[in-house]
């Protein structure tokens, strides 16, 4: 690169960065238009502050079973409107409208807060309805029957067991094989003895 073509970049480079301070500098709101907005972002009168933990939502009745338009944050600072009968839920502006927020999950600042009646409760779009062909395949009535009557078991008698008679044996007894074996093995035993020497 020589000398023009790196004077050239630099020149470049300059002029990249005072159009980017003069962009910065005229984003910047005025004094005027800073108070303007916190002016117009800070609710007056009756304001609530969200002090649940988490986001919250925000619905279009004072129940669960209403719509959730939107969620607040912890610390957001809403106008309040009023409040429900049974002092459960807060009406808020919320996003050029109106909504409904929890309110324990809130504190109430700025005065006291008039009962609100709410809107109507939403109908759903389905209503569950059953087949009554349908149903009746399923509804069996149980049949009558006898109820089941006690059988005793017959009666329990014991065994009777006749004694054996003695058997006679026939033959040698047992006993005899094994003495006239002993006698054997010991005259074997001797006689061995006898021959080694």
């Amino acid at each position: 690169m020589n000398l023009y073509g790196s004077r050239q970049l630099w020149f470049k480079l300059f002029a990249g960065l005072l159009a980017a301070f003069s962009f910065g500098m005229a984003a910047l709101p005025s004094p005027g238009q800073v108070e303007a907005f916190q002016d117009a972002s800070t609710p007056t009168g009756v304001v609530i502050t969200v002090t649940y933990t988490d986001p919250m939502n925000v619905r279009a009745g004072p129940g669960t079973f209403y719509d959730i338009i939107g969620q607040l944050f912890p610390g957001d600072v809403r106008s309040a409107l009023g409040i429900s009968p049974g002092r459960e839920w807060i009406q808020i502006s919320f996003e050029s409208g109106i909504g409904w927020v929890y309110a324990p999950y809130v504190s109430i600042s700025g005065g006291e807060l008039q009962i609100i009646e709410p809107p109507p409760t939403p109908t759903p779009l389905i209503t569950n309805t059953v087949d009554p062909t349908l149903a009746a395949a399923f509804n069996r009535q149980p049949t009558e029957t006898r109820m089941p009557t006690f059988t005793p078991p017959p009666p329990l008698s014991p065994p009777r067991f006749t004694p054996v008679s003695a058997v006679p044996t026939r033959g040698v007894a047992f006993g005899y094989f094994v003495i006239i074996l002993g006698v054997l093995g010991a005259l074997g035993l001797a006689f061995s003895f006898i021959s080694k020497r």
